[in-house]
């Protein structure tokens, strides 16, 4: 039947194959070729992933000869076609997209401004100071983008992909956030424009402000609708504007060849005659007067190049589309800043009347100063009082005023405002569902529903609507304006230290068909950018960062269950694997000794208090490893259900398992098989007692067999609370130190004690010593301990460990080491020697006559321990070192005799007589 049933599941394979026109492979029919289905990711492609047959079906398999099928069906029919989501390419996707993002207000109303300040050449320096943060962002952009397939959600896909999602979360809010408050930023632009236009002709609705909000309310509504539409009414609509700004360009430059007209002339637009040397230097005005403050100014005119990338899931083919958009348009918008910025230059005085009486007649008297007289104009009087309303240091409207037609470059000003305001529109609600999908924050899954055949995230467009006109209703964005630069700055930073982090790390996943970058240009792009930051608006750079700061550590608690395979995880490999090489070079010095523990747990599910213990002293310590011994018929156990219990429970440790014949095996394979740590200390629990903390447990008895199968039924949402989870309060930690073992029996209440649970506890040290030796002895432990720099409460010498025990207690001993015993006296001689054979671990009465002596003392040791630890939170007791002569059973009663009658966890310890401590520097 399992043969048949194989047949059949080879048979389903081959139809596969050859529904997909995909060939065997020439060894076997069941083998597949190397085809891209293998390597897609379902959820992405959102169908079901074809998988290759696994190694155990191609050892397994039985060529099945293909059959040739010349009739076969095809599948998509003429009634199979299915609505296909609108896709955009490189031009109108993203070139056209960035380029309209970049052109905006500061082109038309404060460029020819900042020339008339900074002059010709440190204006082009500006603009090309701007271009190379722009430009290197681009570069790692685009070598981001083309190391595999890009999702939709831009910016915030790019970082929290590469960079993990710690970085990513944040990232996806502020930018999200930063692109609507842009949207509202130009719609308010477009706007004031308006209002302008209406106060010009006299034409208000009702005052300066509430027009504003009038106008910004209607328009930003008009644009959400065009974006509820589709993409494929916004990219016609973004199509227009383009349309338009070309034509309000070429109606300036045509204006620059116009022959000025005395009007003209009046205002300080001449045309192209020996202005362009005055306007070559600066001629700092005004408090704003300075390169800094004109950078400023500037820069946000720059930040659109990320327009394309934000609609990464509506292109094409992205990782084609990203890199040749963004980089063209770039080139072409610093092209005509560059143009535009001399022409203007070339073109206007700095400062004119606009008085048609200033113009000089022929043979002129009256004195004159400045490049304007041999232009034939006298504008030397508003010049020395500083009354010109005209020319580039003062008019806002020169181009306006310069170009063939002024209505067109108002149709400019229109189209790069509203351009921008849209794909800011389009762009903020794209980011934040892909943000939403990933459910790294909490309460926003709700706007990450989908609808339409393009996946418009139409609640996130709501959301985004919502935002922009509440802001749009205040109409002061002067305030609020630098935070917008400073989030897009600071979303450049982390792109290019995205590409520089996964560059170094030497990941083999790291393969950017873009060749065109190098990893430190990336790092200085992200440098500069937060230079930026600091250097427009230091108070926004903070908010930004504290918001940031803010929204990385809830991320960083929370541990979102995401695996991007992040260049963090992979550093975090390099980094470990480069520490662990030349920490094995270097020998183990008792100043840093740390104990590395391998706890014999089982599951780690059944014995939590273990867990809990152990990794009390470990975590952020040393190193820890949940062992795991497999015998007989014991499946094996899930690790990363394992793991998950162990990060639930927040300890810090590793699982492994191991299949063996018995647990002395298991044991023994478990500290010999990680070649990378020598384990010195073995961890192990002889009963469960304390496993569930009594302040929840039940007034009923709870037998050890009874909580074994309760601890089994736990799933790894099932967290059981023990004592070492509890706050200790002031108890004490009770060390008996009965031999010197090299200080690890000190150690581990130390390490304890660091711990905010056993903070408060205070330790106390007990010795054995004699009644007359007492103050000596005690001094000689204080003053060791005090070079050990060791903060014990007390220290207490036993001088009654000789006595005898209790003839109670040890008839109680007795009594549970019978079962054990050998009864030779009852038994013949050749019974009792086959009896010392098969059972070497019972013990024979010569055997307990030799050994009486150091039972009666572990009795009195626990008696001892039973009268002064009574209220202790923590009893550490010298665990004896089994010798050769002694049977097994009388060495785990003397065990289970020491740790008796106590009612809190005692832990039985001993070092490898090696020290683990010391006093010197050296």
């Amino acid at each position: 039947v399992g043969f048949q049933l194989f047949l059949f599941a080879s048979s389903l394979f081959i139809q596969e194959l050859k529904q997909d026109n995909r060939r065997p492979s020439i060894y076997s029919t069941m083998d597949a070729m190397p085809h891209l289905e293998f390597y897609a990711n379902a959820t992405a492609t959102g169908r079901i992933r074809r998988s290759r047959p696994s190694l155990e079906t191609l050892r397994k398999a039985v060529d099945v000869t293909l059959q040739e099928s010349g009739n076969e069906s095809k599948e998509n029919g003429a009634g199979g076609k299915t609505a296909q989501p609108v896709r955009f390419g490189w031009v109108t996707g993203v070139m056209v997209r960035c380029m309209l993002n970049i052109w905006g207000v500061i082109l038309f109303l404060r460029l020819s401004w900042i020339t008339s300040q900074a002059g010709i050449l440190l204006t082009w320096l500006i603009i090309l100071m701007s271009v190379l943060v722009t430009s290197i962002t681009a570069l790692s952009v685009s070598a981001i983008s083309t190391n595999g397939r890009v999702s939709s959600g831009g910016a915030y896909f790019m970082i929290s992909r590469t960079l993990g999602p710690e970085l990513g979360g944040p990232i996806g809010v502020v930018f999200s956030f930063a692109n609507a408050l842009a949207c509202a930023l130009n719609t308010v632009g477009f706007s004031e424009t308006v209002r302008d236009l209406l106060i010009e002709y006299d034409s208000q609705i009702v005052d300066s402000i509430n027009d504003v909000r009038i106008i910004g309310s209607i328009t930003v509504t008009v644009l959400l609708l065009i974006s509820l539409a589709g993409m494929e009414w916004e990219s016609k609509t973004q199509i227009l504007f383009f349309l338009v700004l070309m034509v309000s360009f070429i109606n300036y430059f045509v204006g620059t060849l116009i022959p000025a007209t005395p009007q003209k002339q009046s205002i300080g637009v001449f045309g192209y005659r020996e202005i362009f040397l005055e306007n070559l230097f600066p001629d700092w005005r005004g408090p704003e007067g300075d390169f800094f403050r004109m950078f400023a100014i500037f820069f946000p005119s720059a930040i659109g190049i990320l327009a394309g990338a934000n609609i990464s899931g509506d292109l094409k083919e992205p990782e084609i589309a990203i890199p040749r958009g963004t980089l063209m348009a770039i080139f072409w918008t610093t092209v005509s800043y560059l143009a535009i910025s001399s022409t203007v230059g070339a073109c206007v005085l700095r400062d004119a009347s606009g008085n048609m009486n200033d113009s000089l007649p022929l043979n002129f008297t009256e004195a004159c100063e400045g490049l304007s007289c041999g232009l034939g104009w006298n504008f030397t009087e508003c010049q020395q009082s500083g009354t010109c309303s005209f020319g580039l240091s003062n008019s806002f409207q020169v181009l306006i005023q310069v170009s063939g037609f002024g209505p067109l470059i108002y149709a400019g000003i229109f189209a790069a405002t509203l351009s921008s305001a849209l794909a800011f529109l389009v762009s903020a609600p794209k980011v934040f569902q892909c943000l939403c999908k990933d459910n790294i924050y909490p309460y926003i899954g709700f706007f990450a529903k989908g609808y339409g055949k393009n996946n418009e995230p139409l609640r996130a467009y709501l959301l985004c609507y919502i935002i922009a006109m509440c802001f749009i209703l205040i109409a002061e964005l002067n305030v609020i304006a630098p935070l917008i630069s400073n989030f897009f700055l600071c979303s450049y930073a982390l792109i290019n230290f995205s590409c520089f982090h996964a560059s170094n790390t030497n990941s083999p996943g790291w393969r950017p068909s873009f060749r065109y970058f190098s990893p430190w240009t990336g790092l200085f792009g992200a440098v500069i950018s937060v230079v930026l930051m600091f250097l427009l608006t230091w108070w926004a750079a903070l908010i930004a960062f504290g918001l940031i700061i803010f929204l990385f550590g809830y991320v960083v608690y929370k541990k979102p269950e995401v695996n991007w395979g992040s260049s963090v995880q992979a550093s975090t490999y390099n980094m470990a694997l480069s520490y662990s090489v030349s920490l094995a070079g270097v020998e183990d010095h008792v100043k840093n000794y740390r104990p590395q523990c391998l706890v014999l747990t089982g599951p780690p599910t059944l014995r939590p208090a273990l867990v809990d213990f152990v990794g009390s002293f470990t975590k952020n310590v040393s190193l820890m490893i949940c062992g795991d011994i497999l015998m007989k018929s014991v499946s094996q156990r899930n690790s990363n259900e394992m793991i998950k219990w162990l990060n639930q429970r927040k300890v810090r440790s590793f699982y492994t398992s191991f299949k063996a014949s018995d647990l002395r095996e298991g044991a023994r394979h478990l500290l010999t098989d990680h070649w990378y740590v020598v384990f010195d200390c073995v961890c192990m629990s002889l009963n469960q007692a304390f496993e569930v903390d009594e302040a929840i447990e039940s007034d009923d008895q709870i037998s050890d067999a009874d909580s074994d199968v309760d601890n089994r039924k736990n799933t790894v949402n099932d967290q059981i609370k023990t004592v070492f989870q509890s706050k200790q309060g002031k108890k004490t930690i009770d060390v008996y130190w009965i031999s010197d073992d090299g200080g690890l029996t000190l150690l581990v209440p130390y390490l304890l004690t660091r711990r905010k649970r056993w903070r408060r506890s205070k330790v106390r040290v007990f010795i054995i010593g004699e009644q007359q030796t007492m103050e000596n002895d005690r001094k000689e432990m204080k003053t060791l301990l005090q070079r050990f720099r060791l903060d014990v409460h007390d220290v207490i010498v036993m001088t009654d460990s000789e006595r005898p025990p209790l003839a109670k207690n040890m008839r109680r001993f007795e009594e549970m080491l019978a079962p054990f015993r050998l009864n030779e006296g009852q038994l013949d001689e050749r019974t009792a020697q086959q009896q010392r054979t098969e059972f070497p671990w019972k013990v024979t009465d010569k055997e307990m006559d030799a050994l009486r002596l150091k039972s009666e003392k572990k009795v009195r040791l626990n008696e001892i321990i039973r009268r002064n630890s009574k209220y202790a939170a923590l009893v550490l007791v010298s665990l004896p070192v089994p010798q050769a002569d002694c049977p097994s059973s009388l060495y785990m009663s003397w065990l289970d005799t020491l740790s008796c009658g106590l009612h809190c966890p005692v832990l039985l310890i001993r070092g490898n007589q090696q020290n683990v401590m010391t006093f010197y520097c050296q």
